[in-house]
Parts: C-alpha cells; sequence; structure tokens
C-alpha cells in the first residue's frame, strides 16, 4: 500500500515514519511490516493479503508525536493521502468510543458533542479536497488535532463520571496504589510522602542483585524493605521474582545459555527460596516481567511461555492461596513488527489462560519513551482501548506506569535509553506530571484494574527505566507524586 505525504517531510519524521507498522484483526496487534519513505510516498509492505490498519508516528501540536492509526485499508493500485486517513482513523475512534461509553450510561455534554461533530465535519470536508492533496492534508491536520483533543477531553468525561459512580456504589474504591520500592526504606520525610501517596507498596526482587553468585541468596536489603513495609502497615506486593530482561538475569546464568532444564532448575530453586522465606509476609507475588518478548540466554517464545507455566505451577504448589501475577511488557506488541513470533502479547496472555495457568491477574507495563522495552507515546483514547482489549480475557488486571521526566542520559539505568524525538515532546516533570495524572486516573476509574504501580520510587537508586522515578536525583519529589497523591486522596482507600 502506498500513502502520499501531502507536505514534504524532515528527515527526522522520516526516520520515525518507518517505526510504524500494519495491525489487523482480531487482536490489533502488529504485521511483520517494512515502511520506507520514497519521493514523498510512504510505502509499506506486510507478508498478508488482509486489509488492515497503518499505525505510524504523526506529529500533533502539544502532544508531540503520537502513534495513530488509520481506518482499515485495503490495497489498491492508488496511492492514500495518508492525512486524510490517519484523520479517517482517528475520528472513527472517537465517534466509536463515544457512541459505546453512551450506551454503557455515559452523559455527554452538548459541548463534546459538538467538539466531536467539529472533528467528523473537518475529516468530511477533507475527504471532498482529495483532488487538491495538499488542501485536503491541510484540512485533514486540523481534523486530527481536533479529534485528538476531543478524544482527550472525552477520556476525562469518562475517567469522572465512572469514578463518581463507583464511589457512590462502593465509596471508597479499593484499588491497590503503589509505587516499586528501590533503593533503601525510605527517610522519615519520604515515609510520610509515600504513605500519603499509596496503599501499598510493592518490593522488587531483582534476581541478579540477590543472587549474584550462584547459590549465594543475599537478602538483606529485601529483608529491610518488608520490615519498613511491615512497620508502615503496608500492605506487599512483590516483584518480579523473574525479569526477563538481560540485565534482569543473574551474569553467570550465561554459562546455561540454551540449555533449558540446566536453566529451568535454577529458576525454580530462586522462586522456591523466595516464596518460602516470605510466606507469612507476602501475598501477592509478580512471578514474572517480559516473558512474553524476551530475546534472553537462547530461550524463544515458546520455551518462555513452557517456563512461564511451570513458575505458575510451582508457585501454587507451595501455597495455592496465593495471588499470581504475570507481567505482559510492551502490549501493544510492537515488536511483532521487526521480529519473527508466532505469539503476540494478548495471545500469549490468552494461551496461558488456556493452559490453565492459575492466575490472580495480569500486568500490563505501559511505559512510554524508554527504549528498548517501553512503547511509543499513545494518547488516553488509544490507552483506553488497549485496557479494554486486555479485559476481554476476562481476568482482573494491574498497570505498572512509567514514563520519563528529562531526556538527560541516566547513569542508574544503563541499559535503556529515551527517545525524546520519537516519543513526543521533550520530556520535563510536568510532562511526566501530566501524563502520571491522565494515565493513573484512567486505568485506576477502569473496574477491571485492581492495581496501579508506577514503575520506581526514585531516580537515587539504580532503576530500569531512565528518569521515571517519582524522587529525582536530588532526593527531591516530583510533580507526579503529587498527581498521584490527588487521585489517591480523591478516590482510593
Amino acid at each position: 500500500m502506498n500513502l502520499l505525504l501531502t507536505t514534504p517531510a524532515s528527515a527526522d519524521a522520516e526516520r520515525e515514519t518507518t517505526r510504524g507498522y500494519v495491525v489487523g484483526a482480531p487482536d490489533y496487534m502488529p504485521w511483520p511490516t517494512e515502511i520506507r519513505v520514497e519521493n514523498g510516498q510512504v510505502i509499506v509492505r506486510r507478508p498478508v493479503d488482509d486489509s488492515g490498519c497503518i499505525c505510524l508516528p504523526w506529529e500533533v501540536p502539544a502532544y508531540g508525536r503520537l502513534f495513530l492509526a488509520t481506518a482499515t485499508l485495503v490495497e489498491r493500485p492508488t496511492a492514500y493521502l495518508l492525512p486524510v486517513e490517519i484523520a479517517r482513523g482517528r475520528v472513527n475512534l472517537l465517534r466509536n468510543q463515544a457512541a459505546e461509553w453512551q450506551m454503557g450510561g455515559l452523559v455527554l455534554p452538548a459541548e463534546m458533542a459538538e467538539r466531536v461533530r467539529t472533528a467528523s465535519l473537518g475529516f468530511a470536508h477533507a475527504v471532498c479536497r482529495q483532488e487538491t492533496p495538499g488542501e485536503a492534508g491541510t484540512v485533514a491536520a486540523d481534523a486530527i488535532q481536533n479529534a485528538v483533543n476531543a478524544g482527550e477531553e472525552l477520556v476525562g468525561i469518562y475517567v469522572h463520571q465512572v469514578f463518581e459512580t463507583r464511589r457512590q456504589r462502593q465509596g471508597r474504591l479499593p484499588t491497590a496504589w503503589s509505587v516499586g520500592l528501590n533503593g533503601p526504606p525510605p527517610n522519615p520525610e519520604q515515609t510520610e510522602l509515600f504513605k500519603k501517596t499509596f496503599n501499598c507498596v510493592r518490593i522488587p526482587f531483582p534476581w541478579s542483585a540477590i543472587e549474584g553468585a550462584e547459590g549465594d541468596y543475599q537478602w538483606d536489603s529485601v529483608d529491610a524493605l518488608v520490615q519498613w513495609a511491615k512497620d508502615n502497615e503496608l500492605p506487599i506486593i512483590a516483584g518480579p521474582l523473574i525479569d526477563f530482561s538481560p540485565k534482569g538475569m543473574p551474569a553467570w546464568l550465561e554459562h546455561w545459555n540454551g540449555d533449558l532444564q540446566g536453566l529451568a532448575n535454577y529458576l525454580y530453586d530462586y522462586v522456591e527460596n523466595a516464596l518460602r522465606r516470605y510466606k507469612t509476609d507476602i501475598r501477592i507475588w509478580q512471578i514474572t516481567a517480559g516473558s512474553n518478548c524476551a530475546s534472553v540466554l537462547g530461550l524463544g517464545e515458546d520455551r518462555l511461555l513452557w517456563l512461564t507455566l511451570q513458575l505458575l505451577e510451582m508457585a501454587r504448589q507451595i501455597d495455592g492461596e496465593l495471588h499470581l501475577i504475570v507481567g505482559i511488557s510492551q502490549p501493544w506488541g510492537e515488536y511483532l513488527a521487526w521480529e519473527e513470533r508466532t505469539y503476540s502479547p494478548f495471545v500469549f496472555a490468552d494461551t496461558l489462560l488456556r493452559s490453565k495457568a492459575q492466575l490472580g491477574c495480569f500486568d500490563l507495563e505501559l511505559v512510554m519513551g524508554a527504549t528498548p522495552r517501553g512503547s511509543y507515546l499513545r494518547d488516553t483514547l488509544e490507552i483506553s482501548r488497549l485496557l479494554d482489549l486486555y479485559a476481554l480475557l476476562g481476568l482482573p488486571l494491574r498497570v505498572t506506569l512509567a514514563c520519563p521526566s528529562s531526556t538527560e542520559p541516566d547513569a542508574l539505568a544503563p541499559d535503556y535509553q529515551i527517545r525524546g524525538r520519537g516519543a513526543g515532546p521533550d520530556w520535563s516533570p510536568d510532562r511526566q506530571a501530566e501524563w502520571a495524572r491522565l494515565v493513573a486516573a484512567l486505568a485506576g476509574c477502569k473496574p477491571m484494574v485492581e492495581g496501579v504501580s508506577w514503575s520506581h520510587w526514585t531516580d537515587v537508586a539504580p532503576h530500569i527505566f531512565p528518569n521515571c522515578g517519582l524522587i529525582d536525583a536530588q532526593h527531591n519529589a516530583k510533580s507526579a507524586l503529587v498527581e498521584l497523591e490527588r487521585i489517591r486522596e480523591g478516590f482510593l482507600q
């Protein structure tokens, strides 16, 4: 399929465009896709003949580059006008979501209905000007801007009304509101701030730090965090126990690269030791993170699926009453566009359930701007659609959130980089706070979401995602922490 750029694109914009891909039904996950830009056209190739939506970065003033999708397109000899098709897809999503929420009881203010109508008319005017591509592109860009603005406002109305309805029925919501407590226990001043913001704590279990040498378990740092949580009467969520990322695994495991049974035995030993040691203190465990998209230690996706199932079964044998969680990284499945994979993240999760895995819930990792395991920036309307998709699995969800407060290099997160230009506007504390406010509130209001967690507490201690903590490198609280506190204070137990 070919799509015409109606205005010249910069070299940077052309590079970012090649990050796009085609998605198809039923799970809206990517197909392997090749995109290149030549002579003002975006040329899209994929190995299937089915129609699909093309997703790619699009510059939206005040938002930066958002990953937006066309409506469903079919192969044809005539080139599509890219701005018109992006407008078609965005307006289609806006109208459908507004109608769906209204059928569910959402009261749509007249001003909001008018904004939806304005975006729809803008798209219609762009369609009628396709004989003059430049003019059509300009009108379509305005329609995209109006549709994105209307979408953000629509989600805000939805979040407010859902929170109010649920609070009237249930009182303050029991949603778990937590953060990954990396580093030593907070000092008394930070402890007070922590307890004002969060109603529970997530304690990471970094295997590479706990068992730095084979068979030599060092639990002191975890013991201190567990004791701190008990002293402050904070329920504990533990994990992930196994983070299937290169730095999440002990370096000495490389000796067993490709040896499935040898690797499995070490995973079993570590997980069993952790579960038995903290059996009386911790009842909620995230067993894995990233097993749906990892490429470590010569383990293919079938082996990673098998290992995930075996770890869950072993945990159940140790204690059948534990609440077990499996993490899903890159839940939009971006890696499918460039890697040969059988399972999309959604199908990976579904396969676990069909294999009779006794899970408590899935954790969706929504990390914006960090590479390699982050996602390209999406707006709240797209995030809402993603959460609703995974809700179809019929299992409660938890959501782990992260986005950076700076585009500067982060020495304590050396394995990840921030895509400042590609993931949106320049990241800043205010930008991080705005994203945290919008997305945490959206996730927290969803009835299927039982918990929301920020990736890590402080940028002072080692962490995975760069500049994504709530305490900065100078030990000061970031604005995002204030926004999370306001949500907790307003709606949560």
